[in-house]
């Protein structure tokens, strides 16, 4: 506990930390809620980064700083025109003007703002909470429509790249002893059955230029949405760490996946996951109702794609970290990330058999 309390009193110049305890549930980085005796800020999110995943933190940083920037200039030009709240999350300065502290042991934190009367949530409530997850996505990608990928570092080169996923799993699958059972074998079937079927689809379509590099999220999932406590009203979107160039379909497919799949992502009933297709319309309404001005035919094209094939690669890849041992995804038990790829995959079928289905609600909304 003490070395946490250090941590944090690292981006307090005066005020005192009075307490600190674990926040999320994220499956990469180590986050912590921090509380002060400021009458000001009171509370604020303080963060361990895994430099085993972002090898390059700084960059991270970077990043941040730069998409941040644009966005408070970009509200300042152009606020919302409805006055409804967007808010954007702040860097704290360490006590050496950096934005990040690196400890003794070679860790390193960074601190952000805690956005006030706020809550996230693990599933979608309700058909309005899914219009709310929509807009947030469309508001992050509209206010960084007119920002340049090329200003962004790709902090984490082949993410959402499902044919590089797929080409480590059968490294992996080749090089390490696979433990048989009957849920290790429907994984293996499953990817086998679908390991030339379409997995390329979008990385094709960017090599021949029907859709372009854009600053995306990278980890859009409804957890990350915060909902003003009051209102009800998306309000901005967190964890930050994976903003970089990419194609908005990931972010899109992303999404989907996360909020159409009301027993969430850690359910022990993986045989029982279904896409749910009225939530999947209510958060494209909800996107598309400011990402509109944007989006291009061609996007809508590849829609469908981003949903099946997002929800198959992190089924691909939490599989992945199991067969290697959990070294990439943080695991609560030996199995977890078995548990994890059984829920995505199952989610993949129940997308495929509602194609038709989730392609009207495509064409009807566009």
């Amino acid at each position: 506990m003490d070395y946490l309390v250090n941590a944090a009193e690292q981006f307090k110049h005066q005020d005192k930390v009075t307490d600190i305890r674990e926040y999320g549930n994220g499956n990469i980085n180590k986050t912590f809620l921090a509380t002060t005796d400021s009458q000001k800020e009171k509370y604020f999110i303080l963060q361990r980064i895994n430099t085993h995943v972002f090898r390059q933190p700084e960059l991270i940083m970077k990043n941040m700083s730069t998409f941040t920037g644009h966005v408070r200039k970009r509200l300042q030009q152009r606020p919302i025109s409805s006055g409804r709240r967007w808010e954007v999350p702040r860097v704290l300065l360490a006590r050496d003007g950096q934005d990040h502290w690196i400890d003794p042991d070679g860790s390193f934190w960074r601190a952000i703002s805690f956005i006030d009367n706020a809550q996230t949530f693990n599933t979608i409530k309700d058909i309005n909470h899914a219009r709310q997850v929509g807009y947030a996505l469309g508001m992050f990608h509209n206010l960084l429509s007119d920002l340049s990928p090329d200003k962004l570092t790709d902090t984490l080169e082949g993410f959402h790249i499902t044919p590089h996923y797929l080409l480590h799993y059968e490294d992996v699958l080749a090089n390490h002893s696979v433990k048989k059972s009957p849920e290790v074998n429907y994984c293996l079937q499953f990817v086998s059955k679908r390991s030339h079927s379409r997995v390329h689809v979008l990385e094709n379509a960017r090599a021949q230029g029907s859709l372009g590099l854009r600053p995306i999220h990278g980890d859009p999932k409804v957890n990350n949405i915060m909902v003003d406590t009051e209102t009800g009203q998306a309000i901005s979107i967190v964890d930050l760490d994976t903003v970089k160039p990419g194609l908005v379909h990931y972010d899109i497919g992303d999404c989907l996946r996360s909020g159409c799949n009301p027993l969430g992502e850690e359910t022990g009933s993986w045989e029982t996951i279904r896409f749910e297709p009225g939530l999947c319309q209510a958060i494209l309404q909800g996107y598309l109702s400011i990402a509109g001005e944007f989006f291009t035919r061609n996007d809508f094209e590849y829609l469908y794609d981003s949903i099946q094939l997002i929800a198959f690669e992190l089924g691909l890849r939490f599989f992945t970290d199991f067969l290697q041992g959990n070294v990439y995804f943080r695991a609560s038990h030996p199995e977890h990330n078995l548990a994890r790829a059984l829920v995505q995959f199952k989610l993949t079928e129940s997308i495929e058999s509602q194609a038709a289905a989730i392609r009207n609600i495509i064409r009807d909304i566009g």
